[in-house]
């Protein structure tokens, strides 16, 4: 499924989306200028490995944030940005530009810990901004559940476009992200060695994150939703 926007109106100019936007687009510009074996030492230093990070913290303690703002392939990327686009702004119309900086940094490090957590020993990089995208989700979850969420479906060889509530959009996401991490799991026990792949420990971490950052708001002052109906 693959949203194409939603109905919900944006008070603000999402100013530090577009931040955010735009720095990852930078970084990924950069690392694309570069060589294959560049790029490998590129990801190698600023990358996210737990094994690397638990044992040797004071020379790689810097990794949980910049592992953020790297991407592998441009799918990787496009698809990560479409969702911040999408989702981002009206995150950051609820919290302000100030908190929904650091709520986004947050989930990406919580999404970060939860990884290193499930598999400890693990020595591939990990990089991405969809620990940190996941929480926007899920603050979004909590915050806009009744919102209309265009979204794209497959058919086959057929397309569909229909409008979804989020709530149905991002808990179908949410569970299969956490389908696929388990069944990861499974298959690293299977083989009895680590593979490369999709971090969705990661994911499921960041949209923890952003469920209780948003549950949170939602306790100090009553929140109040406006809609724009297409």
């Amino acid at each position: 499924m693959l949203p194409i926007k939603d109905n919900i109106p944006s008070y603000k100019k999402p100013w530090v989306n577009y931040l955010f936007i735009i720095t990852n687009s930078f970084i990924f510009l950069y690392q694309s200028i570069l060589s294959s074996k560049e790029r490998i030492l590129f990801v190698q230093q600023f990358g996210f490995v737990p094994q690397r990070f638990l044992f040797n913290f004071s020379s790689y303690y810097y990794t949980i944030f910049t592992c953020m703002f790297l991407h592998g392939n441009f799918a990787h990327f496009l698809g990560n940005m479409w969702f911040l686009y999408i989702f981002g702004d009206n995150v950051e119309d609820r919290f302000g530009h100030i908190r929904y900086f650091f709520i986004y940094i947050l989930c990406g490090i919580f999404g970060s810990v939860l990884q290193m957590i499930i598999n400890p020993l693990s020595t591939i990089p990990m990089i991405g901004a969809s620990g940190a995208i996941s929480g926007i989700l899920g603050a979004y979850f909590v915050l806009y559940p009744s919102a209309g969420v265009i979204t794209l479906i497959p058919f086959g060889f057929l397309l569909d476009i229909v409008v979804l509530p989020a709530v149905l959009f991002l808990g179908f996401w949410f569970i299969f992200q956490f389908f696929s991490g388990t069944t990861s799991l499974v298959i690293q026990s299977a083989i009895g060695k680590e593979v490369g792949g999709v971090a969705y420990w990661a994911h499921i971490g960041g949209f923890i994150a952003g469920l209780i950052f948003a549950l949170k708001s939602r306790k100090r002052k009553k929140i109040r939703t406006y809609y724009r109906y297409l």
